[in-house]
Order: C-alpha cells, then sequence, then structure tokens
C-alpha cells in the first residue's frame, strides 16, 4: 500500500505547508528502526528519548518524508538541507500529528469498526479478554488489542511492544489489519498514558469502559485530578453520531463523573448484592477456581461458571457484560462464552507441574491489585500463602509503599524480589522494599533481587495444601533493565522451577 504524502495530511487535517513534489509513502513509523524504502517517519519528543535525534537515520535508511516539530529547528534543518530529496514538514506537535497521518494512511480504519475501548487503574486487560468473548460468541467476528496479546483475523498473537497502549502509528496499522482480515469489532485496553500522549485520537469508540480509579501513576499525572482527567478522555470522546455508551459500576464513586463525561448514554452494572443496576453478575458460590454466578440482563438470567476467582473479578464480568450488552449481545452469548472462555494469560493463571501444592501467576502491580489478588486467595488456602512480588521502576514510588503493605499483612511469608528495575538499582529496590515491608509489620521475608532466585526459593519453602502466587508481571514477555531487555516469562520459570524440584 502506497499512499501520496499530498493526500495524507490533506485527509489528516493538518495544516501545514505542502511539500513542493508529490512524494510516495508506503508507510508510517514513529521507530526510526523500522523505517524503510519510502517510509513517513514522525519525530516524537519522548522522555528519555527525542525521536528528532534519529532524523539522519531515517533519511538514510530512505524514508521519503520527515514530520518535525516547528520548534526543534536547530536539529531538523539540518538533516533538510543534507537531504533535499526527503520532504520535511513542520508541525506544532508531532505526538498529536502522528495519530491523525497514521489514521489518513490506513484510510481511517476505526471508522469501520465497532470500537470498545476499556481504561481504568486495574481490571483492564481482564474485562477486554471477557468483553471480546461475549461478542465474539454472539457470532461477532472481534478484534482484540490489549497489553498482553492482539487478537486479528481470528489468530492470537503476542504484543511486543511492551506497552499496555502502543504508539498511534502500531494502533491504527492493527486496526487496519483488523478491517483486512474482514474483523468488525474491535475492543482497545487504553492506558492513561495513551489518552495523555495522543495514541487513540480519532478513534471514538462506539462504547467506554471505566474500571475505577486508585492512585497510581502519579509520577506522570503529578495528580489525581489530571490522572482522571486523561481517564476522562475516552469517554469525552464517544462517538456522537452512534449514541456512544459509558459502562461504569453501580457502586463507582465516580459514576457520576463517567455518565456526565459524555453526550451519550450509560449502561450501570454491578457484581453487588441487592444494587440496582442495568446488567448485573450474582455469585452464588466462589472458591481459588473461580465463581458459579447468574448473569442478569433486561431480556433474562442464566446460570454460568467465571474460571476467575475473586470478587474483583465478578466485576470486570459485569463491566464486560455491560459493554456486551450494549452492543446488542444477550445472554445465551455471555453463557457461552464464559462456557468456552480461554485461560486469561497471567491473569490468575495457575501453573500445574505435578506439585502438591498450588501455583499461580497473577499481574497485580499495584498496592490495591495486590492486595486485591491475596485476599481473594487466602480464604482458599488451608496451608500458607506464600508471595513473591517486585516493584516495577521508573514508576509511581508510592507503589513500593502499597505494595509491601498488602505484602506484609495479607502473606504468611514473602519473598521480595525485582519487576522490571529499568533504571533504578534491583540491589536498592529489593532493600527500600523490604523496609517498607518490616515498617508495616511484616517478618517472615526473603530478599533475592534475582526473580528467578525468588521463584526458586518459594517453590523450594512451599510444602502440600500451599500456594505460591508469583505476582507482578504476569503474561509479560520481559524483563526490563537499564542497560537490557531479557525474554522472561514467569510462568515459565515457574514451571521450569517446579519440574526441577520433582527431579530425583
Amino acid at each position: 500500500m502506497t499512499k501520496l504524502l499530498t493526500r495524507i495530511l490533506r485527509e489528516a487535517s493538518l495544516d501545514v505547508d505542502p511539500p513542493r513534489n508529490d512524494i510516495t509513502v508506503a508507510d508510517v513509523t514513529q521507530d526510526s528502526r523500522q523505517v524503510t524504502t519510502d517510509s513517513l517517519f514522525v519525530a516524537i519528543p519522548g522522555f528519555s528519548v527525542d525521536g528528532h535525534h534519529f532524523l539522519e537515520a531515517a533519511a538514510a535508511n530512505g524514508a521519503s518524508a520527515l514530520i518535525v516539530q516547528a520548534d526543534r529547528r536547530d536539529v531538523w534543518q539540518p538533516v533538510a538541507d543534507a537531504h533535499p530529496d526527503v520532504a520535511v514538514v513542520a508541525v506544532d506537535d508531532t505526538r498529536s500529528a502522528l495519530a491523525k497521518i497514521a489514521a489518513a494512511f490506513h484510510d481511517f480504519p476505526a471508522q469501520r469498526l465497532t470500537v470498545v475501548g476499556v481504561t481504568g487503574t486495574d481490571g483492564k486487560s481482564t474485562t477486554t479478554y471477557l468483553t471480546h468473548a461475549m461478542l465474539s460468541a454472539a457470532g461477532y467476528r472481534s478484534g482484540l488489542l490489549n497489553g498482553v496479546e492482539f487478537h486479528i483475523g481470528g489468530e492470537f498473537r503476542r504484543n511486543e511492544t511492551g506497552e499496555t497502549t502502543p504508539e498511534a502509528d502500531i494502533i491504527q496499522a492493527k486496526l487496519a489489519e483488523m478491517v483486512a482480515a474482514g474483523d468488525t469489532h474491535a475492543v482497545l485496553e487504553v492506558s492513561s498514558h495513551g489518552l495523555e500522549l495522543n495514541r487513540v485520537d480519532g478513534i471514538n469508540p462506539r462504547v467506554a469502559v471505566f474500571t475505577g480509579l486508585a492512585d497510581d501513576h502519579l509520577d506522570f499525572h503529578g495528580t489525581r485530578e489530571r490522572y482522571l482527567a486523561a481517564k476522562l478522555k475516552l469517554f469525552q470522546s464517544l462517538d456522537a453520531h452512534a449514541r456512544g455508551t459509558a459502562v461504569v459500576r453501580a457502586e463507582d464513586a465516580l459514576r457520576d463523573t463517567i455518565a456526565t463525561a459524555h453526550s451519550g448514554q450509560s449502561t450501570i452494572v454491578t457484581a453487588q448484592p441487592d444494587t440496582v443496576s442495568d446488567v448485573s453478575v450474582q455469585a452464588s458460590t466462589q472458591d481459588v477456581g473461580g465463581s458459579d454466578v447468574r448473569l442478569v440482563t433486561p431480556a433474562g438470567a442464566l446460570g454460568s461458571r467465571l474460571s476467575m476467582p475473586g470478587s474483583y473479578n465478578l466485576g470486570n464480568l459485569a463491566l464486560a457484560a455491560g459493554a456486551a450488552w450494549s452492543l446488542g449481545v444477550g445472554p445465551v452469548a455471555m453463557q457461552r462464552a464464559l462456557a468456552d472462555l480461554r485461560p486469561v494469560p497471567g491473569r490468575m493463571e495457575p501453573v500445574d507441574a505435578g506439585q502438591p501444592f498450588t501455583v499461580i501467576v497473577d499481574a497485580a502491580a499495584t498496592g490495591p491489585a495486590l492486595e486485591l489478588a491475596l485476599q481473594t486467595l487466602k480464604p482458599h488456602v488451608q496451608g500458607r500463602l506464600i508471595l513473591v512480588f517486585g516493584v516495577a521502576g521508573e514508576r509511581d514510588p508510592q507503589r513500593k509503599v502499597s505494595m509491601a503493605d498488602a505484602a506484609a499483612r495479607l502473606a504468611d511469608h514473602t519473598v521480595i524480589t525485582n519487576e522490571n528495575p529499568r533504571s533504578e538499582d534491583p540491589t536498592e529496590m529489593v532493600e527500600e522494599i523490604a523496609g517498607h515491608f518490616a515498617a508495616s509489620g511484616g517478618e517472615s521475608f526473603d530478599k533475592r533481587p534475582d526473580r528467578r532466585d525468588a521463584i526458586e526459593r518459594a517453590v523450594e519453602l512451599a510444602q502440600a495444601d500451599d500456594l505460591v502466587l508469583i505476582a507482578g508481571k504476569g503474561a509479560e514477555p520481559t524483563m526490563i533493565y537499564a542497560d537490557r531487555i531479557e525474554t522472561w516469562d514467569d510462568r515459565e520459570v515457574a514451571r521450569e522451577v517446579i519440574q526441577s524440584r520433582l527431579s530425583p
């Protein structure tokens, strides 16, 4: 696929001076490493790396056009002078321009899809999986973009970007793949970073889902008010022409704020007993493997089994059911989706290698999420609840305090380790977390900066009837350090460690 640059700029509604000659564009990217012949490279000023410093490399690799920021002329003008055959277009904000340019290049794929966007502090990935499963069970060809996987044209593939919500050029390319593959619906996990950084600009979902808000990511947003404001952008962007719908829990303190953030309609859901709502999930029994539930909609109610433990997953299920109901999915399809539900990768996922104790991998990476996970599992553990956890580097420092506090109060033994330390010192991080753990009254713990060593220690300690929870990374495929990114999967490592222990 190729397109003239002048056409892309016109369709993107960018007020810029058009290039002197017709330039052919073969793809759009903000990653200079992906530039090939006739690429359009958009230089984005990042937090640690400025794309303008890679303009020369992009031109040398065959880029036919460069989109630059007007206020960085001192950087891009020498490149423009050195490569007169490469079109250079200056805009006020390259981040904003990227979303518009990528959408225009791919012929605005979101406009040919019924899009569901899911945002909130915790529960986003699980809710996207459940929503996707219900749409698929109802017969819709549904795509999926979340922090774990992509589902396009009936096939799952791992999200290798490392981003919950990738950059706009990647999102638009994936949406275009969905359209080409015959998908009619798309479910997107939308982070506050993605909203604030224009990554989902112009997508205008038909349904927007709010999973809740906790104090997190304040290192990026600064205040809780700004964090909420970023989340509200998804609801403000709801497709007005199609009477977009916001889905929110009845008991959410921000329910009214969400409901009034857009001009469409709202679907109120709940997993709380005796609460008035449009769609509800009622649990009869709960155990470590999940819950027996009753899905209640205006079209009727049916019983089913949710193979995911915890009251919070009942809330995620209610939100997914609300989103599906908003798009015409009834209780029969919802029931079928749960019966055929594919295990959600890294979300309360058991690892069974024949050991006499239970091992579960979960993505809980914030204080509230870890507390919920521990509270969910603890009543079902006959022996000890052994926890392995770390805290991601370069994130809100409060995470270290809140996660350590949850571990100290709820785990019987904790192995403190690392989880994507990034630029922070791994050993110092473990020592800091241990200090918070002790300050919260925690006494039974080990310190193992190496995550494999930590998992080995937990498995070594575990006896029959114990449960080992490995928290923080879920199905993430890498471990991120300051100077390298290593292949990693908690589930695979846990299985290897267990098999090693069981080997004669």
